[in-house]
C-alpha cells in the first residue's frame, strides 16, 4: 500500500457580532420565536432595497487585519444565484469580485511544531434561513430569522494535512476572532461552522485527488471524527476500487458516523456570480482603515507574555485570563485600580468563574465593572471587607453597578474590630454551647471551629479572624 498525504481547506463560517442584519435593520440576535425578526428587506420581497450595515465592514475589516491580511480599500458585493427554499430571494448576496479582505497568514501550532496556514480571502455576506422538517406531519417550515444575518467566509489554501491541523486552526480563528470581538464563534449556536473540502494522493504526487466537500459542520469532535472517516474512504477507493470518487458536496451524519452524498459539487460558474446592482461599492478610505487598525487588541500570546513577565503571574493563571477578552479587560481595570496583579486575577479566575458557572455563562459575557472590582479586591486585600462578604458584594456586581466600598458600609460590612463587642458575641456562644466548649476541652479541636463558625455567623463576618480565634481561646 502506498503513502497517502491529506489535502484540506476549509471555508469557516462566522457570525458577527452586530446587533442588525447586514442589509436592514432587524435584529441579528440569536433566538425568538420563528419568523420574528424578519421584514420585506430580508424576506426578499419585490422593490426593496437593501443598505450595508456599515458595522458589517467595520468586522469584516478587523478579522482580515487580526488574520495579517490585506484589506481592498473598494470592495463590492455580488448576486451568488441558486434556489434553495430557505433563500427567499433565490440568490445570496455575497463577495466575489472585490473580497473585503485577501492573502492573509495564520500561524498553527501542532505536536510537529509551527504552520503557517494562507488565508485565500475573507468576504462578507448573509446567511439563509433554516429549514425545519417535521416527520411527525411530513413537511417542512422555513424560518426566516438567520436570514440576512452577516456572516464572514474565510476561505484557506488547501494547507492542512490532518485533523489535528485542523482543530489547530479553527482553534487559533476562534481565538483571536474573540479577542476583537468579531464574533462570539459559539459552535453550538451556528455561530462558527465548517465546510471541509477534502482530497486525498500518494505523497510526493503534485496533481490534487479527487475533492469532496463536507457541509456546515459545527463541532470540533465532529470534524475529527468526519476527516478520518472520508480519507479513510478516499484511500479505500484508489486502493482497492470500492467505489468511484467524484466531485461531491457530501452531509455528514455524526450518529451514524458516516458521510453521505448530497449533491454534485458547483464551480463558480454554476452560481452565475455578477454585480449586484442594488448595493454600491464600499470605498474604505485612510480616516475608516486607520479607525480600525488603531482598534485592534493585543495579540492573546502578547498579553500572555506581559502577563508574565511584567505583572508577575504564574503560566496558569495568565492562560486562564487570555481565553477571554472581557476577562483580560477586567483584569486590567482591576489592576489599574488595585495595584494587585495576584489578587485580581484570583478573583476572576475563581470568584467570577464560579459565578458564571452558576448562571451557565461564558467567560465572555462577563460584563462586570473591572474598576469597580479592583475597589473590591482592594478592600478585602486590606481587610476592611471580609473575603466571605466580599464574593457576596461581588455576586451583587453582577447584577448591579455598584461602588463595593460604599454597598459594604451601608450593609454592614466593613470589618469592626469593637473588642466590646466580639467578648460580648464570644460569651454568648459560649454560654449556648456547651457542647462544643466541653469536646474542645476534651482534644477535639474542630469543637473550636464550630465555635469559631458560630461567632463569625453573629458578627456577620466583620471581624478579623486572628482576633476573633483569640478570643475565643481565652475566653475557653
Amino acid at each position: 500500500m502506498k503513502d497517502y498525504e491529506i489535502v484540506i481547506g476549509l471555508e469557516v463560517h462566522v457570525e458577527l457580532a452586530t446587533n442588525s442584519k447586514i442589509f436592514c435593520s432587524c435584529s441579528a440576535k440569536f433566538g425568538g420565536e420563528q419568523n420574528e425578526h424578519v421584514c420585506p428587506a430580508c424576506c426578499g420581497m419585490p422593490g426593496m432595497l437593501p443598505v450595508v450595515n456599515r458595522r458589517v465592514v467595520d468586522l469584516g475589516m478587523t478579522a482580515g487585519m487580526m488574520l495579517g491580511c490585506h484589506i481592498n480599500r473598494t470592495t463590492t458585493f455580488d448576486k451568488k444565484s441558486y434556489y434553495y427554499p430557505d433563500l427567499p430571494g433565490s440568490y445570496q448576496t455575497t463577495q466575489w469580485f472585490a473580497p473585503v479582505a485577501v492573502n492573509g497568514t495564520v500561524e498553527i501550532e501542532t505536536s510537529k511544531g509551527k504552520k503557517a496556514i494562507r488565508i485565500k480571502q475573507i468576504h462578507m455576506e448573509e446567511d439563509a434561513g433554516k429549514l425545519v422538517h417535521d416527520d411527525w406531519t411530513d413537511t417542512t417550515l422555513v424560518d426566516f430569522n438567520r436570514t440576512s444575518v452577516p456572516l464572514i467566509e474565510i476561505v484557506s489554501q488547501p494547507d492542512l494535512s490532518s485533523a489535528e491541523e485542523v482543530v489547530a486552526y479553527l482553534e487559533r480563528l476562534r481565538s483571536l476572532l474573540r479577542f476583537a470581538k468579531v464574533s462570539e464563534c459559539r459552535m453550538e449556536q451556528g455561530s462558527m461552522r465548517c465546510d471541509v473540502n477534502l482530497s486525498v494522493r500518494p505523497v510526493g504526487q503534485k496533481e490534487y485527488g479527487v475533492r469532496t466537500e463536507m457541509k456546515n459542520m459545527n463541532s470540533i469532535s465532529a470534524i475529527e471524527r468526519a476527516i478520518a472517516y472520508e480519507s479513510a474512504r478516499h484511500i479505500d477507493a484508489i486502493e482497492n476500487g470500492t467505489e468511484e470518487l467524484v466531485q461531491e458536496t457530501r452531509r455528514w451524519d455524526d450518529i451514524k458516523g458516516k458521510s453521505f452524498a448530497m449533491r454534485n459539487k458547483e464551480t463558480a460558474g454554476d452560481y452565475r456570480y455578477f454585480p449586484d446592482p442594488n448595493v454600491m461599492p464600499v470605498v474604505i478610505d485612510d480616516a475608516w482603515f486607520d479607525t480600525i487598525r488603531d482598534s485592534l487588541p493585543e495579540f492573546p500570546e502578547v498579553k500572555r507574555v506581559r502577563y508574565i513577565e511584567e505583572l508577575g503571574l504564574g503560566e496558569y493563571d495568565a492562560d486562564m485570563l487570555v481565553e477571554s477578552r472581557a476577562f483580560c479587560d477586567a483584569f486590567e481595570a482591576a489592576y489599574a485600580e488595585s495595584g494587585l496583579a495576584k489578587e485580581s486575577a484570583n478573583w476572576l479566575i475563581t470568584n467570577c468563574m464560579n459565578l458564571l458557572n452558576r448562571r451557565q455563562m461564558t467567560t465572555d459575557m462577563l460584563s462586570i465593572n473591572g474598576k469597580a472590582l479592583g475597589v473590591l479586591v482592594k478592600i478585602v486585600a486590606d481587610g476592611t471587607v471580609s473575603h466571605a462578604n466580599g464574593k457576596k458584594i461581588l455576586e451583587v456586581m453582577f447584577d448591579e453597578d455598584i461602588d463595593p466600598k460604599k454597598y459594604a458600609e451601608e450593609n454592614g460590612y466593613i470589618v469592626s474590630n469593637d473588642t466590646g463587642k466580639i467578648v460580648e458575641v464570644v460569651r454568648a456562644v459560649i454560654a449556648a454551647d456547651p457542647k462544643s466548649v466541653a469536646d474542645y476541652k476534651s482534644g477535639k479541636e474542630k469543637a473550636l471551629m464550630a465555635l469559631f463558625g458560630k461567632c463569625m455567623k453573629e458578627l456577620k463576618g466583620n471581624c478579623d479572624p486572628q482576633l476573633l480565634r483569640a478570643t475565643i481561646l481565652e475566653n475557653l
